[in-house]
């Protein structure tokens, strides 16, 4: 048996307004993991794929590609230049939630390709593992920013424009986040497809709006490298309301971010698709306690506390 894992991850800045070529900056959550391990299988069984999770059993040799996982599954077949195709069984588990903007399709997928990679005693870089990735995430999302699918394979905090390469930038101090579940699933697909159709309606707001995101992202990375906590909780607050102008947010996370404001977290805003899902708060060392109460009272049926360390010299992992 051979093992494969992948971190969810959360959205700090710049959601929706990735998709249309402005920067987003996105962290690993360690906390939360997928796992993929292969088994020998028969001779002639082929590869399938097991989910006792949700139940469910897929045979993916020969099965056509509308299943994500399927061609996560087939894409790293080619990739890894495994001819005969092995006989293997993949059984996944995964603890993120999914349509919650934490990355469980992205993390799913990765842990797939890892645990296949590591089976065949190959290595792939992860550049190579988020472009397999994100041709899942075509399937899962429609049209997406591929933050998700490049954050997860590199497992740093990255700075993200959809037409280049992503960059691990150093961040001064650590960030304690609290993530708040709304307990409302809302697919990615769904939200990102009624923004690009908003947007086709009205091109001039929108891009008024995308704009002034992408400021915030800016600042938010120099208040990063420099520790700036209170002007990065600012700006977290400042980006919330420009999702709400997009109308991607929903009564239930605005009133888990006012009551992470008023615990006493430096900032608060919805994390991922929105329309539900999650949240995710800045918060002082030593206040985590006092955000999740807040956020658990006022009706998060899930909270994650979990630290982005400092990196002081970020470095691009080489391979798996």
């Amino acid at each position: 048996m051979v093992t494969g894992s992948a971190s969810g991850k959360v959205i700090l800045f710049g959601e929706h307004a990735v998709v249309y070529g402005r920067p987003a900056i996105a962290v690993p959550v360690a906390q939360l993991q997928a796992t993929a391990t292969v088994t020998p299988a028969s001779p002639g069984y082929g590869i399938a794929l097991h989910l006792p999770d949700i139940g469910d059993h897929v045979p993916v040799t020969g099965l056509a590609t509308e299943r994500p996982l399927a061609q996560v599954i087939q894409h790293t077949v080619k990739a890894l230049e495994l001819s005969p195709t092995p006989d293997w069984t993949i059984t996944v588990h995964s603890d993120i939630p999914v349509a919650s903007g934490l990355g469980s399709g992205a993390a799913v997928a990765t842990a797939i390709v890892r645990a296949m990679a590591a089976a065949a005693d190959r290595k792939l870089s992860p550049d190579q593992v988020s472009a397999i990735v994100f041709e899942g995430e075509k399937l899962f999302h429609g049209t997406p920013s591929g933050i998700d699918n490049t954050v997860v394979a590199f497992e740093q905090p990255v700075w993200f424009i959809r037409t280049e390469s992503a960059q691990p930038f150093p961040i001064a101090a650590s960030l304690s986040i609290v993530i708040g579940d709304s307990g409302i699933a809302s697919p990615t697909s769904v939200a990102v497809g009624d923004v690009r159709q908003a947007w086709q309606n009205d091109q001039e707001f929108h891009d008024t709006i995308f704009d002034a995101i992408s400021d915030i992202v800016h600042a938010a990375r120099t208040a990063m490298e420099n520790g700036d906590m209170a002007t990065l909780g600012n700006l977290m607050d400042l980006n919330h309301r420009l999702l709400q102008r997009l109308k991607v947010s929903s009564p239930e996370l605005n009133i888990l971010c006012d009551a992470a404001r008023a615990a006493g977290a430096l900032g608060a805003k919805l994390s991922g698709g929105g329309r539900g899902g999650n949240m995710i708060a800045l918060v002082q060392s030593g206040q985590e306690d006092s955000v999740v109460r807040a956020l658990r009272k006022a009706g998060a049926v899930r909270t994650i506390t979990t630290v982005v360390e400092s990196v002081p010299e970020p470095v691009t992992r080489p391979s798996l």
